[in-house]
């Protein structure tokens, strides 16, 4: 018998063709869609905010989530603390996400090409320049917007203080 989870993240959680489809309907009907990325490993209220004001940009908001192996390449052996279902299950729950597509590489290139977002989104610690994906998105006439950090956040830090004797 599915679940309540079950049934939100078949409703939210696509593979990336399904994904690819209901952007282009969303578009056909005048939807702005935007395209953020990340591990989101341990949700914090930095995440929150910063999820939020991304989708304060548009009208559909599409989380590219790392998948586990690409987790633990970029974060190392230890990493995700939550594994990529689980992580996608609380992204899901947040009324104002509308879709997260997981992506098995190092970077969301592919999956920001495919679908080709109106305005990409990235944290504060990332510039014009260091953003993957921001001169697709330029090239097809969308937007690039790097959002402040709500400080005192960070999921490396939350782990490392609970991993604290």
């Amino acid at each position: 018998m599915a679940t309540e989870i079950d049934k939100l993240l078949d409703s939210k959680f696509l593979k990336k063709k399904d994904a690819v489809h209901l952007v282009k309907q969303w578009k056909s009907e005048g939807k702005h869609v935007v395209f953020t990325n990340g591990c989101f490993d341990l949700l914090h209220p930095g995440h929150l905010n910063y999820l939020l004001e991304a989708a304060n940009l548009g009208d559909k908001l599409v989380i590219g989530l790392n998948a586990d192996a690409s987790v633990s390449r970029l974060k190392g052996p230890t990493r995700p603390v939550n594994n990529e279902r689980n992580r996608a299950a609380i992204l899901a729950a947040l009324y104002f996400v509308d879709m997260i597509v997981l992506f098995e590489e190092d970077t969301p290139l592919e999956l920001i090409q495919s679908l080709s977002p109106d305005v990409l989104v990235k944290g504060g610690d990332y510039n014009l320049g260091n953003i993957v994906g921001a001169r697709e998105v330029l090239a097809n006439g969308g937007e690039v917007k790097v959002l402040k950090f709500l400080e005192g956040y960070s999921s490396s830090s939350l782990i490392a203080k609970i991993r604290q004797p």
